[in-house]
């Protein structure tokens, strides 16, 4: 059978082979510890399940607008302008399933062949294939461990060329847990307004920050509206992976061509599921508050257990929920780390290869304090060993 070239240039995943490999040996009734969980083990909010219950209750089970519901993407009007600074118009959101898909969107909308995207890595593992998918070519930068995982203003312009239309930065972001500082970014969109380089920033875990490290929107910084689409959505922050709901705020062009993308490949985003968003931003939110702070508490003790194994390395996360530890002292490959590590002592970690570097492994702790602290102790024993 004759695939399609797109089809053929996408690179499997390794986080589902891990997944795949630690299900199946639980199923044996072997205890695993899984560190590879990209989303809160957190319930979603009350209120937020009682407002989607209640809309099926109500028959809200049609279709709506392609670009979702207009009191949501008011709410997200007005949570853009509280939150982050930006004066979107409820015409320049676009609510689709789930951040993913709105960044994917945003790619198709703007990008085609012979056009280039830079992308930092250590990297999300979707960014490149979305960007293969559109026809366009990823450039990736490989970002340093002493430079806490973030690229440089001279890394971007040493990495552009006549083809660069987009670059995508991801604060804070997976799998590095790095937060960009309002300095670092204003001057990486500094160079992207030079080159009048489009930005795409995936903000999902803006409401998991540490330390006292402050979430800045780019679309908020000087020069940098016209040309960021924003991404961001309910899955992290409220717990809502399953729910499938994202959203973007974008200008005017960009945002239409983008829902007019929609409507021809999703129709709509749940119906009602947008009436859970709209809860999750209207209503209480001291649940977001409280999982974050139960984060903190995991990523300090991991960070810290980490920290005193004999060969890794690691730069404290400021945000997320992922630790990523540098293995190369040890003489193992990511994937062989990870393969080895899951085979002998049952724990699933990602290696980094899967996010464009091959010296780390990235932990979760999106687990409970029991699994964090049984795993770790087999990670010591297993690096003893090498």
């Amino acid at each position: 059978m004759q695939l399609a070239h797109r089809a053929t240039i996408l690179t499997p995943s390794l986080t589902l082979s891990i997944d795949s490999k630690a299900k199946a040996m639980k199923a044996e009734g072997i205890d695993v510890c899984g560190f590879g969980a990209g989303e809160p083990d957190f319930d979603t909010p009350e209120h937020i399940k009682a407002a989607c219950m209640a809309s099926l209750d109500a028959g809200f089970t049609k279709y709506t607008p392609s670009s979702g519901i207009p009191e949501l993407r008011q709410a997200i009007s007005d949570k853009f302008k509280a939150d982050n600074h930006i004066d979107y118009k409820p015409s320049q959101i676009v609510v689709s399933n789930g951040a993913k898909h709105s960044c994917y969107n945003a790619i198709l909308a703007t990008c085609q062949p012979g056009d280039e995207v830079i992308i930092p890595a250590p990297y999300w593992l979707s960014y490149p294939e979305m960007v293969r998918l559109a026809g366009a070519e990823p450039v990736i930068v490989q970002t340093r461990e002493e430079n806490d995982w973030k690229m440089t203003p001279d890394e971007f312009r040493d990495a552009m060329t006549p083809r660069t239309k987009l670059v995508i930065l991801n604060s804070p972001g997976n799998p590095t847990g790095a937060v960009y500082s309002r300095a670092e970014l204003e001057a990486l969109v500094e160079v992207a307004v030079d080159e009048e380089i489009l930005i795409l920033s995936d903000e999902i875990y803006e409401k998991l920050t540490y330390d006292g490290a402050e979430h800045v929107s780019v679309a908020s910084l000087p020069g940098a509206y016209d040309l960021t689409i924003t991404i961001n959505g309910f899955s992290k922050a409220y717990a809502m992976t399953g729910w499938r709901l994202g959203y973007l705020g974008a200008p005017d062009p960009i945002a239409k061509a983008i829902d007019a993308i929609q409507s021809h490949s999703a129709s709509n985003p749940c119906s009602f599921a947008q009436k859970g968003g709209l809860a999750a931003l209207k209503g209480d939110q001291q649940p977001v508050a409280d999982m974050r702070d139960e984060f903190d508490l995991r990523r300090r003790y991991m960070c810290d257990r980490i920290a005193k194994i004999p060969g890794l390395s690691l730069v404290t996360p400021k945000g997320a929920f992922y630790v990523l530890a540098n293995v190369s002292k040890l003489g193992l490959t990511s994937q062989n780390f990870a393969d080895r590590l899951l085979s002998k002592h049952h724990v699933a970690v990602v290696p980094g290869l899967a996010f464009g570097d091959d010296r780390t492994i990235r932990l979760s702790y999106a687990t409970s304090m029991d699994v964090i602290n049984k795993g770790l102790g087999r990670l010591e024993e297993f690096c003893k060993t090498l």
